[in-house]
């Protein structure tokens, strides 16, 4: 049986049932956008990020529409991950366009994502410095394990795994806390934490944001 014909899904998957993200990345990603509309980028405070995001259980055309402004924004913020609540919409729902530590490109869509916990000798921390379009101009220096894998559903409501190293499984780390109410400040200690927001003070985001009341 070929790759293709084990899926019915978005995407193909290989023999372990992992979805094959690192295929036709440029020709998928602006096929998205291209249909999108970029967005405005909510930012730390806004109620949206700071609180579990709704399942999605309506796999229509506006979670399509939905998916198609998020690569938009993504890409108009120069990220390499987005969720659903950093452009205000209250639905697990995140979009990657994320290169793992090999340079290899991955691009895809994980609804209603589950982070899988990791044995512990599975875990090997990567510490490494993380930044977000929702903290924008800050850096900090955050360990995460270095592997990750995601179990969830495509846009049209397919169950999915996607699995990732080193810079891509961050990401996929990421963005799965996004989606439960997390920024990657709330795993910092607190001296760390304020750096964070002393950097987005005196910085300037390169993107448009919605400001905070």
């Amino acid at each position: 049986m070929t790759e293709q014909q084990q899926t019915a899904g978005v995407l193909p998957v290989d023999d372990e049932g992992y979805v094959i993200d690192s295929e036709n990345c440029e020709e998928r990603e602006t096929a998205y956008r291209e249909r999108g509309t970029s967005r405005p980028i909510t930012v730390v405070g806004n109620p949206v990020l700071h609180k579990e995001c709704k399942d999605v259980t309506e796999f229509d055309d506006e979670l399509a529409k939905l998916v198609d402004d998020m690569f938009a924004s993504q890409r108009t913020a120069e990220g390499v991950g987005l969720a659903a609540n950093q452009i205000g919409v209250d639905k697990k729902v995140f979009v990657y366009d994320c290169p793992d530590d090999q340079g290899v490109r991955h691009t895809g869509v994980v609804v209603n994502p589950v982070l899988v916990e990791l044995p512990a000798d599975r875990r090997v921390l990567d510490d490494a410095n993380e930044g977000c379009l929702s903290v924008p101009t800050a850096y900090v220096s955050l360990a995460r394990p270095d592997y990750a894998e995601v179990t969830g559903q495509d846009e049209k409501g397919n169950p999915i795994k996607v699995r990732g190293t080193g810079y891509f499984a961050r990401c996929l780390q990421h963005e799965t806390d996004h989606l439960y109410g997390y920024l990657y400040i709330d795993r910092l200690s607190k001296r760390d934490r304020k750096d964070a927001l002393r950097q987005m003070e005196e910085g300037t985001p390169r993107y448009e944001v919605v400001p905070n009341d």
